[in-house]
């Protein structure tokens, strides 16, 4: 049975979506502008779309506080990190002709708009796609929570968790062959287990929210498109699973 389709979502891209895999750093241009043609084909459908991206390929602000540096500072490294990797994938949307605006929870006005909820909303509404970057603005929170947060500002129906494998499995799929994956789930079996979906604030606030999460593999072309349009792809976490696994 199909899922239903989707006018207004939000997707999570973390940082190292726009590394190549074999580097895990850095801005591979050939994959951001994989991306940006995903993400102008679904807004040419009229669905209205936002991103929220992680800065994880360029500075990680947890790792850096682990080694030593005072932890807000390294947070708030990390989210001007955000802001690079947003701004590559508004260039990208734009070369393939796809209208897009970069707000950022950082004042930075020459190179983002501030984060202002109604004109986040009316830019959505005119097709636009819009672009969360700074994460939430402050230190201590990831760009996973800063997604659920945007995701529930904007009303969207679903927040989709783009990742490297197929859905969220029972263990490492790359290190256990017969690690299982699940169809479906629910929050709380996602706190309870500690499944690797996103971090518990982050489940949590959908949980409280009732904002169903989509974790599914990023790097399958057309995946967006399924997803947004209904198709099951990946692993669907809500108030209520209807399977197991």
């Amino acid at each position: 049975m199909s899922r239903a389709g989707y006018k207004r979502v939000l997707l999570k891209l973390s940082g190292e979506a726009f590394a190549d895999p074999a580097q895990g750093f850095g801005i591979d241009a050939a994959i951001v502008t994989s991306l940006a043609k995903q993400l102008a084909e679904v807004q040419s459908s009229g669905l209205e779309i936002a991103v929220v991206v992680g800065g994880g390929n360029i500075f990680r602000g947890s790792q850096a506080a682990a080694m030593g540096m005072e932890r807000a500072r390294a947070d708030y490294m990390g989210m001007l990190a955000t802001v690079i990797n947003a701004l590559a994938l508004q260039d990208a949307l734009g070369q393939v002709g796809a209208e897009c605006r970069v707000m950022s929870a950082i004042w930075m006005q020459e190179v983002a708009e501030p984060f202002i909820r109604g004109r986040a909303l009316r830019h959505l509404e005119r097709g636009n796609v819009v672009i969360f970057a700074g994460g939430t603005g402050n230190p201590y929170f990831s760009t996973d929570t800063a997604a659920s947060v945007r995701a529930l500002e904007i009303g969207a129906e679903a927040l989709l968790k783009g990742t490297k494998v197929d859905g969220v499995y029972d263990s490492d799929p790359t290190k256990n062959p017969d690690a299982v994956r699940f169809s479906e789930l629910e929050y709380i079996e996602v706190l309870n287990r500690g499944l690797k979906v996103m971090d518990s604030t982050a489940i949590s606030l959908c949980m409280d929210n009732k904002l169903p999460i989509i974790v599914f593999d990023l790097t399958l072309d057309g995946n967006i498109k399924r997803v947004v349009s209904g198709e099951e792809v990946g692993t669907r976490v809500s108030l209520k699973a209807a399977n197991d696994v």
